[in-house]
């Protein structure tokens, strides 16, 4: 490590400062209401904490932190698109921090403690991150290439090629990228995405060339109603025509950067709100309605971007056909008529919205209906008579069918009337001053151009209504995705050092067992479903210490899996006490709460996702997964006796896997579900009526697994 590096290194105990300088720095919106994290203990600063620690601090400045690793071999490509970021430099936490400002045109600027702004080459941070790595085979390579004579202007390109030869599959951890929040303010990421400069500048290309073309269409006409056309006008209509091509590429090239910045963003906050959703809220939906909201999502993305494309492009060509229809033959009395033309084309618009939002909700309607029988197709042909398998589907189809036929009546309408009806306005309000005589022939080009204008602009409308209207009427289906990616999640105070729990002033603890140390409490929990129906916790009291084995038994009904879900941080108690190794859900977080207590939910609340049999038992841990992350978790599954189902599988870890499972039969998915909480490395594993389809041999040796692996265990099961 170079000492010029060192110096621009910010040390662990100002890693806060350093993050709140790079934020702000980099221009994102930061919520100052928020409280500083704390910084990490010196003696406590492993990879865990200072990850927990990162993304504990980077939630307090209102931003998202991403985790980054490289391999050898592209260590460099990560430095080149590092920024803004946080490095940790290698050897030691405590060498120091880069605060990475941003990294552009072959360098990197840098923030340094005294809040200067420096710029190094990224060869130079690429050899500091890499020299522990290539440290014990760098000197057998130069020798290599001594002895082997490799001329010295080569020697550097030679050595840097036997190294990631060598070396390439070494990974180099330790950088965070820091990006705002998904669910922050949208129009903030539009800005610092720079789509409303693209957009203006589509604009400004869009309008270029509808003057290109009004300046080609009065050439045109300006030569028919002349009864000639020389052929320096022939020239001046090509130059014309040729020069609006290269504004038109402009305007194709804008439209594409528009389409793939506002779509990655509109994706990205989606996927967040999916995954802020509250599950209480949308539990009673099916997955025809789940599947709805994925496809109405595509069409709000979609038509939005087509349907504002064209009422950009319509708006101005309509403001370029008002001026030029009002220095037209007719004047004013055009332009009156454009614009009543508009407000019945508006009109029109408001009837198609009308019908397309009955034939959204029906389309809708057919969605979940198909999905849901396709689901429960098994349990139809089992109990339902053959007879009454399409009666139900006839008789919806022919009211789709109805509606369908009404939407597309009234856009033929709109198709044929705004651009064509208009044509016929326009040419009748040429009548009088044609009649009348006194029409000078460049005028009447003129008109005749803004005619032409205002037609193209009525078509580019149809499109963009039609385009509108489909968005505004799938956009609330897609809202509650959208909307809930701005739910505030607590994030905690990592760092804070546990202390035993306490109950409120005036209230006796409850007793403590003597020798163990309590990691969870409870008191007086009360917790109900909908307001005013009865309370299903009341008064639950509880205490777990390190390393006890419970067994929860009760009735179907009871309040076994609510007190589990509330335990795990999936439900918020009304009232009570409810600690973790002292501490309370809002003092450590919702992520950091939810990592130290994990739950196997019953059967038909767990699932098996479309991925790898591996991404399906460490999606709670990390990934991409290290080879350590593989070894154990194919260790594991021998030790659960799916030993036989990898073996069974072509690929093994690797093998894709549906969601209900590939030829994994209720047992075995039932022990991959044990598997995924285990390997999650939580103090505490909440199993919740997990055994119910284990054959006794299968379940003792599942047993003994769970007791050797969970530091502390609770499960739930029926007497």
């Amino acid at each position: 490590m170079t000492p010029d590096i060192l110096s621009m290194a910010w040390p662990a105990v100002r890693l806060n400062e350093a993050a709140e300088i790079l934020a702000q720095k980099a221009g994102f919106p930061l919520d100052i209401h928020l409280q500083a994290a704390p910084t990490p203990s010196m003696h406590k600063l492993d990879g865990r904490t200072l990850e927990d620690w990162v993304e504990g601090a980077a939630g307090r400045l209102g931003l998202e932190v991403e985790a980054v690793s490289a391999t050898y071999s592209d260590v460099g490509r990560m430095v080149h698109h590092a920024g803004p970021a946080l490095l940790a430099l290698p050897n030691h936490p405590q060498s120091g921090f880069l605060a990475i400002f941003k990294a552009r045109r072959g360098r990197v600027s840098v923030i340094t403690p005294e809040l200067a702004v420096r710029h190094i080459r990224p060869a130079i941070i690429q050899a500091t991150l890499t020299q522990e790595i290539e440290a014990p085979v760098a000197d057998r390579v130069d020798r290599l290439l001594a002895a082997t004579g490799v001329p010295s202007h080569r020697r550097a390109r030679a050595r840097q090629a036997i190294l990631e030869e060598q070396l390439g599959e070494a990974r180099i951890e330790g950088c965070w990228l820091l990006r705002q929040l998904p669910g922050a303010n949208f129009w903030s990421q539009i800005r610092r995405a720079r789509l409303p400069r693209y957009v203006a500048m589509l604009a400004a290309a869009d309008g270029v060339t509808s003057v290109l073309q009004a300046v080609g269409w009065w050439i045109i006409l300006q030569g028919a109603l002349e009864g000639r056309f020389d052929s320096a006008w022939l020239w001046a209509w090509c130059l014309v025509l040729f020069s609006a091509v290269p504004f038109q590429l402009v305007a194709l090239w804008l439209r594409g950067l528009v389409s793939v910045g506002e779509g990655a963003l509109f994706k990205r906050r989606l996927l967040y709100g999916a995954l802020r959703l509250d599950p209480d809220a949308v539990r009673h939906q099916g997955v025809g309605q789940f599947l709805g909201r994925v496809l109405e999502s595509e069409v709000v993305e979609v038509l939005a971007l087509s349907g504002g494309f064209a009422s950009i492009t319509a708006v101005v060509q309509l403001i370029l056909a008002t001026v030029v229809l009002a220095h037209g033959v007719s004047g004013w009395l055009h332009v009156t008529l454009l614009w009543s033309w508009l407000a019945l084309a508006l009109f029109l618009g408001w009837r198609y919205f009308l019908r397309n939002r009955d034939w959204v909700l029906a389309h809708q309607r057919m969605i979940n209906a198909l999905v849901e029988r396709m689901v429960g197709h098994r349990t139809r042909l089992a109990q339902e008579p053959a007879d009454d398998w399409h009666r139900e589907e006839d008789q919806t189809l022919a009211g789709y069918t109805r509606l369908s036929q009404q939407l597309d009546a009234i856009e033929v309408r709109i198709s044929a009337v705004m651009g064509r009806g208009w044509l016929l306005l326009g040419l009748a309000g040429l009548a009088y001053p044609l009649v009348m005589g006194a029409t000078a022939t460049v005028t009447l080009a003129i008109s005749l151009g803004g005619i032409m204008l205002a037609y193209q602009a009525f078509g580019s409308l149809g499109q963009g209504t039609r385009s509108i209207v489909g968005v505004v009427n799938a956009w609330k289906q897609v809202a509650p995705l959208f909307k809930a990616a701005t739910r505030a999640q607590r994030t905690g105070g990592n760092g804070i050092t546990p202390i035993e729990p306490t109950v409120a002033t005036g209230e006796a603890p409850l007793p403590a067992q003597p020798g163990r140390r309590d990691l969870v409490v409870t008191r007086d929990l009360f917790f109900r479903y909908r307001e005013f129906a009865e309370p299903v916790l009341r008064g639950c009291s509880l205490r777990i210490a390190h390393g006890d084995r419970l067994l929860l038994e009760g009735a179907s009904g009871a309040g076994k899996s609510t007190l589990a879900a509330v335990l795990t941080g999936l439900k918020v108690p009304l009232s009570g006490l409810l600690m973790l190794n002292g501490l309370d859900r809002q003092t450590l977080g919702t992520q950091a709460w939810r990592r130290r207590i994990v739950s196997v939910p019953q059967f038909h609340e767990n699932h098996i996702l479309t991925e790898t049999f591996a991404f399906n038992l460490l999606m709670g841990r990390g990934w991409p997964p290290t080879a350590n992350d593989l070894a154990e978790a194919e260790q594991l599954c021998y030790e659960l006796g799916l030993g036989e189902l990898l073996t069974r599988m072509p690929a093994g870890l690797q093998q894709m896997v549906g969601e209900t499972g590939w030829r994994l039969s209720h047992g075995e998915r039932s022990r991959l579900y044990v598997a995924r909480a285990l390997l999650q490395k939580s103090e505490v594993v909440v199993l919740d009526e997990s055994f119910a389809a284990l054959d006794p041999e299968n379940l003792k040796r599942v047993l003994q697994c769970v007791f050797r692996r969970a530091p502390t265990l609770l499960v739930i099961a029926h007497p």
